[in-house]
């Protein structure tokens, strides 16, 4: 099968806005941006660049009901620095019913979408390890 995922699609009422979060909080590159829609990508030239799906901001009337369907994990090197940068730039902590005892914090961006920071990976859990 020749398929592959281009993008994933975040709906918002001020697209601009929280493509700004998110390139900010991911170190992307936006490579595209009209009033209703941005699109962000890896760093040119990263191993993700051309590999790993853009983000595309598109913008519609109604805010977001409920919790998402799907959502982002992050995996970081430092998950306290990690989340303590992402609540500089507005991400918040939520409770989304995970409990006290998960190895992962829940956080949503300023138009309140769930994302995951995932602890880091120890040495013999990476590619190289």
């Amino acid at each position: 099968m020749d398929l592959r995922i281009q993008c994933l699609c975040v709906d918002t009422n001020d697209p601009a806005s929280l493509a700004s979060f998110w390139e900010a909080a991911l170190g992307w590159r936006r490579t595209h941006e009209q009033p209703d829609e941005v699109a962000l990508e890896p760093p040119a030239g990263t191993p993700e660049d051309g590999v790993v799906p853009d983000l595309l901001f598109l913008r519609v009337p109604e805010g977001k009901r409920g919790k998402n369907r799907l959502h982002l994990d992050l995996r970081p090197k430092d998950q306290a620095a990690e989340v303590a940068r992402l609540e500089g730039l507005g991400a918040r902590r939520v409770d989304v019913g995970q409990g006290g005892d998960v190895s992962w914090v829940v956080m949503a961006d300023p138009d309140g979408n769930e994302f995951c920071v995932l602890r880091a990976l120890r040495p013999e859990e990476s590619a190289g390890g």
